[in-house]
């Protein structure tokens, strides 16, 4: 049975060379008190289908482990694609990772909505998609969880105002998405869009603009990196806890925040750093 954590639960994303289940033995080798997965490659589109014991597997040992987890979806998919080729892989892709997410019993599946010259239309295509994806897995208790980026490019959501816009989206679309639709902070995302986390004073502007925009409650899961970019970069170079431009102040009041009490926060650098990273942010709570 997993414990129960006053703050962020610590930990990271882990491989799945060698089977599903190995993630959670690295996990466990690195400290980690959660694991992120991918649950098929990531940079591919084509993945053999989930064997019901591999999934049975992994559900057995992240329950005899006490480790909740999460996946990531495939950096390829874009939900804000314009109808084509490009929408339909998506689609698909996204569709089977959620349900495999629901079958080895994960919080939630995370995703970058995706990229559009046009912030309104690429809005409301991210609405759909994510309605289109609740008629293809109508059930199950795993959320997709929407992940802030870092800005480059056309990339959306990575202000809060434009995260938010995608939440209410989808939220217009039926009751449905207040259930099935969360959303995943990147802490170096957050810092390379503008939002000043190297201080507890900038940690609680930002939580207190989430609050205000989305809904602390919508909160699901963090990714837990340090910024190789100074403020507002709009680059997405991850770097380890306290090396970067971040420091671990903020890191300090995220670490120790009630209103996250049991909510899981994932690493996402090296996993030869991740053993280090995960002592470094434990040494940070109260």
């Amino acid at each position: 049975m997993a414990r129960s954590f006053k703050g962020l639960r610590l930990g990271a994303h882990e491989s799945i060379g060698g089977g599903l289940s190995k993630a959670i033995e690295r996990g466990l080798d690195d400290g980690a008190e959660a694991v992120q997965i991918f649950t098929k490659s990531a940079r591919g589109w084509a993945a053999k289908p989930l064997a019901d014991a591999d999934a049975e597997a992994y559900r057995a040992v992240a329950e005899a482990a006490g480790l909740p987890s999460a996946a990531h979806a495939s950096y390829l998919v874009n939900l804000a694609a314009e109808p084509g080729d490009l929408r339909e892989k998506s689609l698909d892709s996204m569709a089977d990772d959620w349900s495999r997410a629901h079958r080895l019993g994960l919080v939630g599946l995370v995703v970058h909505p995706g990229s559009h010259p046009d912030p309104l239309r690429g809005t409301a295509l991210v609405a759909e998609a994510l309605a289109e994806l609740h008629r293809r897995v109508p059930k199950g208790d795993s959320k997709i969880l929407l992940e802030n980026t870092a800005g480059q490019g056309t990339a959306l959501g990575y202000r809060l105002d434009g995260l938010g816009a995608l939440v209410m989206a989808a939220d217009h679309l039926g009751s449905w998405a207040k259930r099935r639709i969360g959303i995943c902070l990147d802490t170096c995302h957050l810092f390379a869009g503008g939002y000043d986390l190297s201080t507890r004073k900038g940690y609680e502007a930002t939580l207190q603009e989430v609050d205000e925009r989305i809904g602390i409650e919508r909160v699901h899961a963090f990714h837990l990196n340090d910024s190789k970019g100074p403020l507002g970069c709009r680059l997405d170079r991850h770097e380890n806890i306290g090396k970067g431009q971040m420091g671990t102040a903020g890191f300090a009041a995220l670490v120790n925040d009630r209103r996250f009490a049991d909510v899981p926060g994932f690493l996402e650098t090296e996993e030869e750093d991740h053993a280090l990273n995960l002592k470094t942010l434990k040494a940070l709570r109260r």
